[in-house]
């Protein structure tokens, strides 16, 4: 099956998300976690905290900004994930955060946010 443009803008942006996070000192551990239906984007380590990061692109942000598409609904699919990336590869008590990286790529130029602590 072929892959959508939104499928290919997803995953640039999820590489360019990746490439910020480093150039911040961030460590990748993983990137597209899954249990079962479940996804983590990326697991990333600031320092000694454990951080869940969503990434949202679109092509443009002037009927939705990317980061307004993480709904209620998303952010309870996410602590699901989170307490399963736990119970699967954290053996102690780690801070952790969610944050969400929201990128405007319109195929010229990218525009990224880094909203840290994005919900609890």
């Amino acid at each position: 099956m072929p892959r959508t443009d939104a499928q290919d803008r997803g995953n640039r942006g999820e590489d360019a998300a990746v490439a910020y996070l480093e150039k911040l000192g961030y460590r990748i551990l993983h990137r597209n976690f899954t249990f079962g239906r479940l996804e983590l984007d990326i697991v990333a380590k600031d320092g000694k905290e454990l951080v869940f990061v969503e990434v949202k692109t679109r092509s443009s942000s002037r009927y939705l900004a990317p980061e307004d598409a993480l709904t209620e609904n998303k952010q309870a699919l996410l602590r699901r994930a989170a307490d399963a990336y736990f119970q699967v590869c954290v053996r102690d008590l780690t801070p952790c955060r969610f944050d969400v990286i929201a990128i405007v790529d319109d195929g010229v130029e990218m525009e990224i946010r880094h909203i840290k602590n994005a919900f609890t």
